[in-house]
């Protein structure tokens, strides 16, 4: 890796940046200044800049337990974005590894790992995520079989994938999918004459959301956790 690069991973000073600093002889290598952005480092590397060690950071996972009114872009127009609520270096490098709309919550997955994220949201993968649905209506007797068969949406030509549904209450479920249509939770329920009130995403795959984080609130996953995606 080059010099800059090194020093643009593991700071929070940008590629322009990091090339001044190392012109500026703030940076060392093995001890010694060196000036020319290019030199070659790698992890065993012994690599300061303004007399601090410097280590590249790993690959980053979070969970984050998403609040409503945010988007699960890097852009904010209207909305926060949930990386936002992030206060860690270079957040913006990050991205949500299945997104949630604007007036959902729950769990997100949040990382810089592109090969990781994929194995989420990769349909071929068939990466569950289960879902807590409030309903204005309450659900016909017969909506865990028209669920487990699928049902034809509004637009589409095909119905959607099985899905797993369990009752809670008349006007709560929890509903498992394996593929992320458009809205499909509010087509799916919009298509059998309910709407969908609260949507609340609780686990994606194997990982599930942390009951000790609020809304809002966020961890890094624990190498256990981290694993379960294959």
């Amino acid at each position: 890796m080059r010099l800059d690069k090194f020093i643009c991973e593991s700071t929070e000073l940008s590629r322009a940046q990091a090339k001044r600093a190392i012109g500026k002889g703030e940076v060392t290598l093995e001890g010694v200044v060196v000036k020319d952005p290019s030199t070659k480092v790698d992890d065993s590397s012994e690599v300061t800049y303004g007399g601090r060690p410097l280590r590249v950071r790993g690959p980053r996972y979070i969970m984050l337990n998403k609040p409503l009114d945010t988007v699960c872009t890097s852009i904010e127009d209207d909305y926060r974005s949930v990386l936002g609520l992030l206060e860690i270096e270079k957040a913006e490098t990050l991205h949500v590894a299945g997104r949630l709309d604007i007036d959902t919550t729950g769990l997100v997955l949040i990382t810089d790992d592109g090969a990781w994220s994929h194995r989420i949201t990769s349909p071929k993968k068939q990466c569950g995520k289960r879902y807590r649905v409030m309903l204005a209506e309450a659900v016909s007797d017969d909506v865990v079989e028209r669920f487990a068969e699928g049902i034809l949406l509004k637009g589409e030509r095909h119905p959607t994938q099985p899905a797993r549904l369990e009752i809670v209450s008349s006007k709560e479920v929890l509903l498992t999918l394996s593929e992320g249509k458009y809205h499909q939770v509010k087509r799916m329920f919009g298509a059998l004459e309910n709407r969908v009130t609260g949507l609340h995403r609780e686990q994606i795959g194997n990982i599930c959301l942390d009951d000790n984080l609020e809304s809002g609130e966020w961890r890094y996953l624990t190498e256990q956790e981290i694993n379960l995606v294959d």
